[in-house]
């Protein structure tokens, strides 16, 4: 039993991360293409429509995939995960369904308008269609993480006569204090995503010599807005969501720290390897009453280890966990000094010449979609062992009928077809990347 649970498990985070890679860049696109198209409505602001139709066809590539890569994660609920999706199906099937109905359908007709609208709409319908792009986007990202945050904090809910959970109240379903949090979280992480991928071209561009003058727009645009993301997913999002694990989930955090006996002006750890067989922390480099400070706001506060909690109850795999959240945390960090100091650059006027920071950038592309997938793992090897925390643990979850072999079977499949897709999108991206946002006897003409 716990060699197909892990087997199916393995196979559903593979699909979940590997999907997850094309939302977090279509829901930072979003908001980047609507700042885009909203200079484009000032006077002199024509040469940033290049940039939205550029972006455009990125974002239309990368929402392709992510339908693609998404529709196997539905039927996993219902073929792998039976007995959850029994238990908990009359909940989450509201937001799931509700993705799909409203979300999903504006986002991809609004997308069609979007690419190829903008003579028939004039400026101002083409905003409108880049609006409801972008609120398709966000409005899917929150539905989603509106399911996940009730997994995480299940709130609103009633317990049927055949113990199946039914939901209570639409409205805490919707605004659970988890999902307000995690949602900011999650999509501020998404526009770092789009700020980083934005910047990264731009500065091949600028670097090349090639469509220079889009790649100056696309810096400008992209360090601006990713050097106030940087800072906002620090804090508040990410201080006030540690703050919801610290309430409601003690034991993730003191897996996620290394922390394994209680203490009093417990320090933060900033590297350290976890032996669990000794349950302490190899080589620690430490920051004295740090987490006690960052988690109650006293530096002498108690802060619990995992000796207060059951065995039972820890996190599965304790050494995932903790690299997972020390991997994002650190990537975050790297995130504001580089665009803090491509930021400066940019207000002095030295961004466009310093080459070296150019580089910094354009090689910064993939880091951000590893540090969100890190978020992902966290918390969601955070939860475990349970699917519904407090509610219903992993095991219990998982279809009965459906073996380890078959899900072996399947598993390979997936990481066939998606390589596949993943070096589709590439060859696409790269296309797209050639061709540029102008005709290259325009761009030497163009200035910005």
């Amino acid at each position: 039993m716990e060699a197909a649970l892990t087997i199916h498990r393995l196979q559903f985070a593979f699909t979940v991360t590997f999907h997850y890679l094309f939302p977090q860049l279509t829901m930072g696109l979003a908001l980047l293409l609507l700042l885009l198209k909203t200079l484009a409505l000032r006077p002199g602001g024509k040469r940033y429509n290049r940039g939205v139709r550029f972006w455009s066809r990125i974002f239309a590539i990368s929402f392709a995939l992510g339908v693609v890569t998404g529709i196997p994660m539905e039927f996993q609920f219902g073929a792998n995960w039976a007995e959850f999706s029994k238990a908990a199906g009359g909940v989450i099937g509201q937001t799931l369904a509700m993705e799909g109905v409203y979300s999903f359908f504006l986002e991809s007709i609004f997308l069609g308008l979007l690419l190829l609208g903008e003579k028939r709409l004039g400026p101002k319908g083409h905003w409108f269609a880049v609006f409801m792009v972008f609120l398709g986007s966000w409005l899917s990202g929150y539905l989603i993480i509106a399911t996940d945050a009730w997994m995480q904090h299940p709130i609103g809910y009633a317990v049927g006569p055949n113990g199946e959970f039914i939901l209570a109240s639409i409205w805490s379903l919707l605004l659970n204090t988890w999902v307000l949090w995690q949602y900011a979280h999650n999509m501020i992480g998404a526009v770092i995503t789009g700020c980083f991928v934005m910047a990264a071209i731009g500065a091949f561009y600028v670097l090349n010599g090639k469509h220079e003058s889009s790649g100056r727009i696309f810096l400008r645009v992209a360090v601006s807005v990713g050097v106030v993301a940087s800072i906002l997913q620090l804090y508040p999002t990410g201080d006030r969501q540690g703050k919801l694990i610290a309430r409601y989930q003690p034991v993730t955090l003191a897996a996620m720290e290394g922390l394994f006996i209680t203490q009093q002006g417990a320090p933060l750890t900033i590297l350290g390897q976890p032996d669990m067989a000794r349950r302490r922390l190899d080589n620690p480099l430490i920051v004295p009453g740090a987490l006690s400070w960052l988690t109650y706001r006293r530096w002498s506060a108690e802060v619990k280890g995992l000796d207060r909690f059951p065995m039972e109850n820890w996190p599965d795999q304790i050494p995932l966990l903790y690299y997972s959240y020390h991997i994002m945390v650190g990537l975050g960090t790297i995130f504001i000094a580089v665009m803090l100091i491509a930021a400066w650059k940019l207000w002095r006027g030295t961004l466009y010449r310093s080459r070296p920071m150019l580089w910094l950038l354009m090689l910064s592309l993939p880091f951000p979609f590893i540090a969100n997938t890190a978020g992902w793992v966290t918390a969601e090897v955070g939860r475990q062992p349970w699917l519904l925390y407090g509610l219903m643990r992993t095991q219990a979850g998982v279809s009965q009928q459906v073996s380890g072999g078959n899900v072996w079977f399947s598993f390979l499949g997936f990481l066939g077809l998606y390589t596949v897709l993943f070096l589709l999108f590439l060859f696409l991206v790269w296309l797209e990347i050639k061709r540029g946002p102008e005709p290259l006897e325009a761009a030497g003409r163009l200035t910005v």
